[in-house]
C-alpha cells in the first residue's frame, strides 16, 4: 500500500482556500442565537426536586467536612510553628 497525500482526504469536496474556516449554516444575530439556545435548553434533562435536594445535601456535608479538616490542619500547624519559634528564643 503506497502512501498518498492525506491533505485531500475527500476527493468529492471542492478545494477551499488555505485560510478559509467553514461557517456552520445557522441563523445569525441575536434572534438566531436565542432561538438556538431555547432549542438546546429543551434537550436538557433537569433533575427532580428530590434529586436536587439530595445532591445539595451532599455538597453542604462535603463543604462542612472540609471546613473542619482545614480548621484542624490550621490549628495543628499553628501549634507546631509556635512551639518551634518559642523554642528558638
Amino acid at each position: 500500500m503506497a502512501l498518498t497525500s492525506m491533505s485531500n482526504t475527500n476527493q468529492n469536496e471542492p478545494a477551499k482556500g488555505r485560510g478559509s474556516v467553514p461557517i456552520p449554516k445557522s441563523k445569525r444575530g441575536f434572534k438566531g442565537f436565542f432561538s438556538e439556545v431555547g432549542r438546546e435548553m429543551k434537550k436538557v434533562s433537569w433533575p427532580t426536586k428530590t434529586e436536587t435536594n439530595r445532591l445539595t445535601g451532599v455538597v453542604l456535608i462535603v463543604c462542612a467536612g472540609l471546613v473542619v479538616l482545614f480548621l484542624a490542619l490550621s490549628y495543628g500547624f499553628d501549634t507546631i510553628v509556635s512551639v518551634i519559634t518559642k523554642g528558638s528564643s
